[in-house]
Formats: C-alpha cells, structure tokens, sequence
C-alpha cells in the first residue's frame, strides 16, 4: 500500500522560502494525482497544488493563494514530490499534507474533495513568522 512521508517544514520569516518533500513507498507514482493541501489552526483543509501525469504529461494546478509563489514538481526517480515555496506570508502558515489518489485527477475538483483522496502523509509543520 502506498505510504507518503513529507518534510521540509520549519520557522520562516515572511517573505521566506521552503521546500517541502513527499517521498512515496511505492515504485512509481505515474497512476497518482498528487497533491499538497495545508490546514491552518482552527481552519479547514484547503487545497495548495496537485498535479497529475496520466497519458504521461504533467499537468500542476494551483489554488489561487499559491499561484506565482508555489511551485510543484516530481521526481520520478526518487519517487518524490516537491512543492517550492517563495515569498511566504504568516496567512501560509499551517500543516503541510501531501494526498495521493488514483481516481480523482488534478484540479479544483480534486481540491474541494479532497476528503475522498486515497492516501494522506503525516504532514510537516510550516510557520511564517518574524
């Protein structure tokens, strides 16, 4: 069964960069949409990126809050997801999931369902803070 572990979070100053890490357990993520989703501390979890490479593109969506900011990408090889964070702000602050579904493709639908994903990481905490 798949199995996503993140990492890269920490204390950042605004204005900061991170990058956060999810390292998948199985051999290939080419049948997984992918995504990084946070919840901030008495909030909802909110959708950050995903990506998708069914038919073997590779295809990142990004909510509005991270669009210009926040870059994902995969390693195939190393069966890892990045997301790169610049210009951070206190509002990102929050724990970092990475998700990971067979079925349900990248987008905002992927997004508002996330509820319905197959497989969650532990998260990694993010704090934006002076």
């Amino acid at each position: 069964q798949l199995q996503l572990v993140e990492s890269g979070g920490g204390l950042v100053q605004p204005g900061g960069s991170l990058t956060l890490s999810c390292v998948a357990s199985e051999f290939t993520l080419d049948y997984y949409a992918i995504g990084w989703f946070r919840q901030a501390p008495g909030k909802e979890r909110e959708g950050v990126s995903c990506t998708s490479t069914t038919g073997g593109g590779f295809r990142p969506d990004y909510a509005d809050s991270a669009k210009g900011r926040f870059t994902i990408s995969r390693d195939n090889a190393k069966k890892t997801v990045y997301l790169q964070m610049n210009g951070l702000k206190p509002e990102d602050t929050g724990v970092y999931y990475c998700a990971a579904d067979r079925i349900l493709e990248c987008g905002s639908y992927y997004f508002r369902n996330y509820r319905r994903l197959g497989v969650w990481g532990q998260g990694t905490v993010v704090t934006v803070s002076a």
